[in-house]
């Protein structure tokens, strides 16, 4: 009988947000697949917990990933986590997960922080519609390519950033974008978390003359919606459609204004002196 697979999210700044039943799944799952050895030790030692772990990232994940998926198939329980926030979420992960699921192994969450909600729920930025788009990539061309596809979305898009990139980024944005509203939070649920409310413009001006630390959450307005404009003869050709359809003139100049926007007497006057 296969084991389990438990995808446990991790503190982002803040180690007193580990749940309890997120201490207790690392306590009695048999071994961990960890981003960063080096930095679940500090969490694993916090909480008075020692336990085998296995690395887990980016460029061993094809290896180290058969080898997790086989430990669980022959019993073992692993819980994965990442070096902050929810693993899976723009990270390694999400290969972990879809394996488990292609192998009939039981996947369970342990939700915990995650940086791109959380960013976004103290951004005061329209969050009824958004996008995540994760990390750009270093490549100029392809974040170029990136954000051009991009120029219309219209729902609220999230990045994340490195510090070292993040002007490259702003300026990328505002060559795109033009100068939309952007909210940049930072230290998440540290001593010095910010959030700095500005536009892409400022932003660039601000850390032109402060150098940026620590990671970043980008959180941008969409694009607007365009307004279509109407000409008077673009309501004619509309109701001339209707009236012909069998509407009679009255009704096809009301729903032509409905439509343009332009009023329905004038709309009406200019089909009657047509």
């Amino acid at each position: 009988m296969s084991g389990k697979l438990y995808v446990v999210g991790t503190p982002i700044g803040n180690l007193s947000d580990f749940s309890p039943r997120a201490i207790e799944t690392l306590k009695n799952a048999d071994f961990l697949a960890v981003e960063d050895t080096r930095v679940t030790v500090k969490l694993l030692n916090h909480f008075g917990i020692k336990k085998e772990m296995l690395a887990y990232y980016e460029h061993n994940k094809n290896s180290k990933g058969n080898l997790i998926i086989d430990r669980i198939l022959k019993g073992e329980s692993c819980a994965l986590v990442s070096d902050a926030g929810m693993p899976a979420i723009s990270d390694p992960g999400e290969d972990l997960v879809k394996a488990a699921y292609e192998n009939n192994i039981k996947v369970e969450s342990v939700p915990g922080p995650s940086a791109l909600i959380t960013a976004l729920a103290i951004s005061g930025m329209p969050s009824g519609r958004f996008c995540f788009e994760g990390f750009l990539t270093m490549n100029k061309i392809g974040r170029r390519e990136h954000l051009e596809s991009l120029k219309t979305e219209k729902r609220t898009m999230i990045f994340y950033e490195a510090p070292h990139k993040l002007l490259a980024t702003l300026q990328d944005m505002l060559k795109t974008f033009g100068n939309r509203k952007i909210a940049l939070v930072r230290e998440l649920t540290k001593l010095h978390e910010t959030v700095f409310h500005t536009t892409l413009s400022e932003a660039i001006e601000h850390y032109s003359e402060n150098a940026p630390r620590g990671e970043f959450v980008l959180i941008v307005s969409g694009a607007k919606e365009e307004t279509a404009v109407y000409s008077m003869a673009d309501a004619l050709k509309i109701a001339n459609k209707l009236i012909e359809e069998g509407q009679s003139t009255s009704v096809a100049a009301k729903e032509a204004a409905n439509i343009t926007g332009l009023k329905k007497g004038e709309i009406y006057k200019a089909l009657l002196n047509g």
